[in-house]
């Protein structure tokens, strides 16, 4: 059964993952990249569970980005090829959540812009 309001909920909390992801895109100083991947990740998995929401898809407690696209794809919910990196910011909720980011700095206006974009899409669908 679609769950619009609990759809409506998760992209507002996402929204606020966001809104703090664009105050932290030109500040590396004070927000490392750990700090930036997390919310870039929060936002797209909150996104993704109001997507599964809305088409009345239950979803288990998870962070990973891959698994929660599956189930999207396994209850026939089209996600944009574009969006399909978006899955590789798992790492951000898990390992770098405890750990330092050892590889280049991310590319923090590329995944701002793809966020927003998917942010965007979802936004659509829900309302």
């Amino acid at each position: 059964m679609r769950d619009k309001k609990h759809a409506e909920h998760m992209l507002t909390i996402a929204g606020k993952d966001l809104s703090a992801l664009r105050g932290m895109a030109k500040d590396e100083a004070t927000f490392h990249d750990e700090i930036f991947g997390f919310h870039a990740q929060q936002t797209v998995e909150k996104c993704l569970k109001a997507i599964l929401s809305y088409f009345g898809v239950s979803y288990p407690k998870t962070h990973d980005l891959l698994q929660l696209e599956s189930l999207c794809m396994e209850n026939e919910i089209k996600i944009p090829e574009e969006f399909s990196s978006l899955s590789d910011l798992t790492d951000f909720a898990v390992e770098y959540r405890y750990d330092l980011l050892e590889e280049e700095p991310v590319k923090r206006s590329e995944i701002l812009a793809s966020v927003e974009a998917f942010f965007n899409y979802v936004q659509k669908i829900v309302q």
